[in-house]
């Protein structure tokens, strides 16, 4: 794939946090895991009541402060400073996993080495000699939130699929991923592998299969009401993004 091609496939991850930030429904309470899933804080509409939970112990964070409005003693689980939204309550790291453990959680975002077909997560340690492992309360997430999310790049830096058949490196957690949000695609896990939700730039269901290695399927048309609107899946979404559909 030339660099052209590969920019025409791909949106950045601002515009992927905010189309995950989309298909959070309002009510939730979220945990956005370490690294690129935090950027969804800062896209969640406003005029929805959405609870943000952290692991070290915040239930109602808000999105990233102005760099003159930091406040050293609120941070999330990444040490980033955070906001604390009216309400917002602090408690134990003890109580926090106990929250994520107990299945309080409706959704987490958590980012990824790899995720198979059949859902399970690998996303602590790549087994590499001298690697440092990860762990965190990513194992707790993965098993205890109701709807994980996946948020990371379709492809690794040399070229390799994070999506695979079967993970080769340390599971996580096992069928327990719901949706992966990539720069290329949406893809849902299902009883059959993954399905293309919805597809960005010029992605094609045959060009996810030949950069993944596997059969894709795309969902079953659903009857539209008389006068819908035709757009992407998911409540639309950013202007480079669009529904897949059979053939394209």
């Amino acid at each position: 794939m030339t660099e052209t091609t590969a920019q025409a496939t791909r949106i950045s991850r601002e515009k992927l946090a905010a189309r995950i930030a989309q298909d959070i429904p309002e009510g939730s309470y979220v945990n956005l895991g370490i690294g690129a899933p935090t950027l969804v804080a800062d896209y969640l509409p406003q005029d929805q009541e959405i609870i943000l939970h952290t692991e070290n112990g915040m239930l109602g964070m808000g999105p990233s402060p102005a760099a003159d409005e930091i406040d050293p003693d609120l941070i999330n689980a990444g040490k980033q400073p955070v906001t604390a939204l009216a309400g917002a309550a602090y408690f134990h790291h003890a109580d926090s996993f106990g929250m994520m453990r107990g299945g309080h959680l409706d959704v987490c975002v958590l980012g990824a080495f790899q995720v198979s077909q059949g859902g399970d997560l690998a996303n602590w340690s790549t087994g590499a000699p001298g690697a440092i492992p990860a762990v965190g309360g990513a194992m707790d997430l993965a098993i205890g939130a109701k709807n994980v999310y996946v948020m990371t790049d379709l492809l690794t830096k040399t070229g390799e699929s994070k999506l695979v058949e079967a993970c080769t490196y340390p599971l996580t957690g096992v069928g327990c991923v719901t949706r992966v949000y990539t720069d290329h695609a949406v893809f849902d896990v299902t009883p059959d592998g993954f399905t293309v939700r919805e597809a960005f730039g010029d992605n094609t269901v045959e060009l996810l299969s030949e950069l993944t290695g596997l059969e894709l399927t795309v969902p079953a048309p659903t009857p539209r009401a008389a006068g819908a609107s035709r757009g992407a899946s998911g409540g639309g979404g950013p202007a480079s993004t669009r529904s897949i559909r059979e053939g394209e």
